[in-house]
């Protein structure tokens, strides 16, 4: 149950006595997303971390919020699917558009597009929600597909990640839904 209401209208409202069905997960709740303990964040590239909020290996789809405390990049890549992207802090673009996001921007990313992600540097680091429905394409400087990055390399990088900072590497299954 939530906080007790006090003066709300809905105070007095029972909550439903059994809101999940027969086998259903229960939701995943975490404080604080946006941490600033690095060791929640796996790191992505050099530059460029990754703190997975919500994975469904089933799907091939996580959440994540991507973190970079100085300029960063998240080489060339294609989406074959959807992408959406709230920004939470700093500043980030794509060199082959004509805007840049700050606090607040919201982005949807079309199926089919390929875009080189850059962080600039800023006072505040670049913490970006994302909601990724994989895989990412890894493209060369000509555009040609040259590898992939799909939701069981990411929680194999997320496993490994935890393990050797002693979290261990069961640590991301919790987030699998």
């Amino acid at each position: 149950m939530p906080e007790a209401a006090t003066t709300e209208f809905w105070r007095d409202i029972k909550p439903i006595g059994n809101p999940f069905k027969p086998g259903v997960l229960p939701e995943v709740h975490i404080p604080n997303a946006a941490i600033d303990d690095d060791r929640y964040y796996v790191p992505f590239t050099e530059t460029v971390s990754s703190r997975p909020l919500w994975i469904s290996p089933t799907q091939n789809r996580w959440c994540d919020i991507l973190l970079a405390k100085k300029a960063g990049l998240v080489n060339r890549h294609y989406h074959p699917h959807q992408v959406f992207a709230y920004t939470i802090s700093g500043k980030w673009g794509y060199l082959e558009h004509d805007w840049t996001a700050t606090a607040g921007d919201f982005v949807y990313e079309t199926p089919g597009e390929s875009h080189t992600l850059v962080a600039y540097d800023h006072p505040d680091p670049m913490r970006v929600f994302f909601i990724v429905s994989g895989p990412l394409m890894w493209l060369d400087e000509d555009g040609n597909v040259n590898g992939h990055f799909d939701v069981h390399d990411y929680i194999g990088l997320c496993r490994a990640h935890y393990e050797k900072i002693g979290m261990g590497a069961d640590h991301v299954t919790k987030l699998f839904r």
